[in-house]
């Protein structure tokens, strides 16, 4: 297997990975290491997080379309209105139904909710009653 050559580059980018604290997509990395080295170019941001996430250590993530990262096993949970679209983030840590039902060890996990939200709810919209 191929071995990954430490750069300056690499060590820039690893040092400021480690002071996102949470979800982040690869144009938030890039604005931060843009402002300590302007040579490093977004496809060696890219080239990193791919790497990073395919070996495990970062955790990865789909929202609004975007690829977002983690350092941390945050798991990102979205409740979506089927009525007017809006997506809203939800905090989720007890999921011992889900785990009792699978073979193995959870590292994180996005969970997509599908329902009416309060406001449509509210203003009864085209609300199906079915």
């Amino acid at each position: 297997m191929k071995s990954s050559r430490k750069t300056k580059q690499k060590e820039i980018i690893e040092k400021e990975l480690l002071s996102m604290n949470s979800f982040f997509n690869a144009d938030d990395l890039f604005r931060v290491i843009r402002k300590k080295d302007n040579a490093i170019g977004i496809a060696t941001i890219y080239r990193f997080l791919k790497k990073k996430s395919g070996d495990g250590e970062l955790h990865s993530y789909i929202c609004a379309g975007k690829k977002l990262y983690s350092i941390g096993k945050r798991n990102h949970s979205h409740f979506i209105c089927k009525k007017c679209g809006k997506t809203s983030h939800f905090n989720i840590e007890e999921i011992s139904a889900i785990r009792n039902s699978i073979k193995g060890d959870i590292c994180h996990f996005q969970l997509d909710v599908y329902g009416i939200c309060e406001y449509c709810k509210k203003n009864r919209f085209n609300i199906d009653k079915s």
